[in-house]
């Protein structure tokens, strides 16, 4: 029988290699996203799980499944997740509908008029929707915005005539867009953004809506001839992880994490600009033709924009307080800036 002193040292021994393997324990957080594979936006959150498992000596990982391969619809990658078969999903602020109906609240139909604006507005938001989106069960790692969403189309869309006249694209299950062509005498055909291209290709969808940019990852810009230069709408997108998943993850190794996604996706945000910018000279040199913005069409436009908001905002469950403080952030920037024209929900 080994004496005493034997059994206490493996003991301690066993002790010892339990605790080195809890120290080292790897933590592997499964992203969907649809974007592209090679996409600036996978290799940005490439990078960014490439410092996490750096900064953490492998403790946490990102695996991410690009180009829709998890599901190209909300409804199966949140089911996913809750199943445990995913941890995390990097979506349209659309897609998180169903987790927090305010997570939409800064897409809503014209509701900005410059970039400046929406640095403004969102250096006082982010934070608001971040803590309404955790209390629903799901930590938000990164926002960014990827700029304004303009109509594109295989045809002449100058006036609102010609658009009803086209076969329109909607993201499945997005009733803000939804009902802003509604108001405006559109009917259109809700697609998950992943089947557009198809769509397009084969003339089920000859009109749609993306930054110049998204129009070029998802290649749609070889199907198109016309844009119209009316910023319709602002595109936010997050990285969201399950809270369950999220905390088995060390309170220190939560903060890197955190840190290092807010770095991506400020990254994010000033490329999607940058890109935005180039992307048109693309599109013009592919032969699009970027039409101007009738003043009339406009004036018209906004005002169907707005008159659905109205509705919109108790259809789709955006909370009065998130709006107020989303509407005093807009006539705080205005103020200060000359700006004049109403907040929606006034």
């Amino acid at each position: 029988m080994p004496s005493k002193p034997t059994m206490m040292r493996t003991a301690l021994l066993l002790l010892a290699l339990l605790c080195g393997s809890i120290a080292h324990a790897q933590t592997t957080i499964k992203i969907a996203t649809i974007a592209p594979e090679g996409s600036g936006w996978v290799r940005e959150l490439r990078a960014g799980s490439d410092a996490i498992k750096s900064a953490t000596d492998g403790r946490v990982q990102f695996r991410y499944y690009p180009g829709g391969v998890m599901g190209t619809d909300a409804a199966s990658v949140l089911r996913k997740i809750k199943l445990g078969q995913l941890q995390g999903a990097a979506m349209s602020s659309t897609d998180l509908e169903t987790v927090d109906p305010d997570a939409q609240i800064l897409g809503l139909p014209f509701l900005f008029e410059s970039e400046a604006e929406i640095d403004a507005v969102r250096r006082e938001v982010d934070p608001l929707l971040r803590a309404s989106i955790e209390s629903k069960g799901m930590v938000v790692l990164g926002m960014a915005d990827g700029g304004f969403a303009y109509l594109m189309s295989t045809r002449p869309i100058s006036t609102r005539q010609e658009l009803a006249a086209t076969k329109v694209w909607a993201p499945q299950g997005d009733l803000i867009t939804i009902r802003t062509f509604e108001a405006g005498g559109v009917r259109p055909v809700t697609l998950p953004t992943a089947d557009v291209y198809v769509a397009l290709s084969t003339g089920l969808v000859e009109t749609v809506g993306n930054s110049p940019s998204g129009a070029i990852i998802f290649q749609w810009h070889t199907r198109l001839k016309q844009m119209v230069d009316l910023p319709m709408t602002v595109l936010m997108a997050y990285l969201v992880v399950d809270g369950k998943a999220f905390a088995k993850i060390s309170a220190a190794d939560q903060q890197i994490v955190r840190d290092e996604m807010n770095r991506v996706f400020e990254r994010l945000s000033q490329s999607n600009r940058r890109d935005n910018e180039s992307a048109r000279d693309v599109l013009a040199k592919q032969g699009i033709e970027i039409v101007a913005s009738d003043p009339a069409q406009r004036a018209e436009w906004v005002a169907v924009g707005r008159g659905a908001i109205d509705g919109l905002i108790a259809e789709v469950g955006i909370t009065p307080a998130m709006l107020d403080k989303v509407n005093a952030a807009i006539a705080a920037y205005r103020a200060a800036n000359g700006g004049t024209r109403a907040t929606p929900g006034d």
